[in-house]
């Protein structure tokens, strides 16, 4: 915890120094360049524990702990064409640690596994406020030890006159992994001197793209009841397992799991808010998701954000949800021999599952203490799973404005 409070201090001065340079212009005219509207700085801490280990074929410690930071900038501005335009950069390092890590080794040797993923993005929208339409486009990029990720989005909304909204959003993922196998089974390498040396950098890597359709429509039904209806079309092709994630079978024999290269998600999800008054507002959703994998699964929240003053909220939250096991799934030395595919991993298991918490949130009209400092939420919550996992995260985001 000392690690982020370092980190939000020192970026929060970072940020107050940056606003400074900035004048707001509070002239209403355009057309007007880009400029410095917000900042967005995020901080988290997660911890997990476990003993359903995939590294170890279904058995052994789960523990995690990561610790995420994030800044968002985000330009504002208007062309000769009274069009508005947007561009949101933002960049996140995630720091974590994982004991099951360690047994990528049968003999629990450290291996050289780096705990750091960086991952920038870059997003522009343009809106036509008379047309009621808008179009957006973006880039991504994720980096960690075993893995790297690129990504394109192209979006578009239309409004229509009785207050309701279109949306389609299609994107594309192209990643590759690297192939780092459990230490049975990669091959021994000899170097200089007569030296084996089990942690060779050499590793091969593996494709795998995933292409996304997302559709969407929300509707003003009344003054206190809004409702959002969402559909994503998922195609997964290419290396879709962890080379590192070991299946015992029945015989006493283990291998790496196998599963099919294709993989098909289809989720349906539907959000109504409704404004209980002036104080209250009840946010619902719910989310039905099957793939061609054998995974069914239901998802059912609600979060109810309570007023105590104008500008100070609080939001208690919970969320449920559960699976059926994917065709492929078995415990520990359960596989058998003769199966085509086989996993011993849990997030493919069936389990059900339950997230609650809350979160605080201040927002004076004026900033906190007078600064830039617009807005300040911290929210906190703890997930069970019916397989034994536990986890509990602590987050603080800082608006700027």
């Amino acid at each position: 915890m000392k690690k982020i409070c370092l980190t939000v201090v020192g970026m929060y001065f970072m940020l107050l120094h940056a606003f400074s340079q900035v004048t707001k212009d509070s002239a209403a005219f355009k057309p007007r360049k880009l400029q410095l509207d917000e900042v967005n700085l995020v901080s988290s801490y997660y911890t997990q524990r476990g003993d359903h280990s995939a590294i170890q074929g279904g058995i052994g410690s789960e523990k995690v702990t990561d610790l995420a930071n994030g800044l968002e900038l985000k330009w504002v501005g208007w062309d000769a064409h009274q069009r508005k335009n947007t561009l949101t950069a933002g960049v996140g390092i995630d720091i974590h640690t994982a004991a099951s890590q360690a047994y990528i080794s049968k003999t629990g040797a450290s291996r050289r596994t780096d705990g750091t993923r960086i991952y920038p993005s870059l997003d522009w929208t343009r809106e036509n406020e008379k047309k009621g339409t808008s179009f957006s486009l973006g880039a991504y990029y994720s980096n960690e030890f075993n893995y790297q990720s690129i990504g394109a989005s192209a979006g578009a909304t239309k409004k229509t006159k009785n207050n309701g909204e279109f949306g389609l959003k299609l994107s594309g993922y192209f990643d590759r992994v690297k192939l780092i196998y459990p230490s049975e089974f990669e091959p021994a390498r000899t170097y200089g001197g007569g030296r084996d040396e089990e942690n060779h950098p050499d590793y091969g890597s593996s494709p795998r793209q995933t292409y996304t359709a997302s559709f969407s429509f929300s509707q003003v039904i009344n003054s206190r009841l809004q409702a959002s209806f969402l559909l994503d079309l998922v195609q997964q092709h290419g290396y879709l397992g962890l080379p590192f994630h070991r299946v015992y079978f029945t015989d006493g024999n283990d291998a790496v799991e196998n599963l099919p290269s294709n993989r098909f998600k289809l989720p349906v999800g539907v959000r109504l808010n409704y404004f209980l008054g002036d104080k209250v507002i009840l946010r619902s959703y719910y989310r039905y998701y099957q793939d061609n994998w054998g995974v069914r699964s239901h998802t059912a929240s609600l979060e109810v954000p309570v007023k105590l003053t104008p500008f100070f909220s609080v939001s208690p939250f919970y969320r449920y949800y559960t699976q059926t096991a994917a065709n492929y799934f078995a415990p520990y030395a359960q596989h058998a021999a003769t199966d085509t595919y086989y996993t011993s991993n849990y997030a493919l298991s069936a389990f059900s599952s339950n997230f609650f918490g809350a979160g605080i949130r201040l927002a004076p009209p004026k900033g906190i203490f007078g600064t830039h400092l617009s807005a300040l939420e911290l929210r906190y919550g703890h997930y069970t799973q019916t397989t034994d996992l536990v986890s509990d995260v602590i987050s603080l985001h800082l608006q700027f404005k």
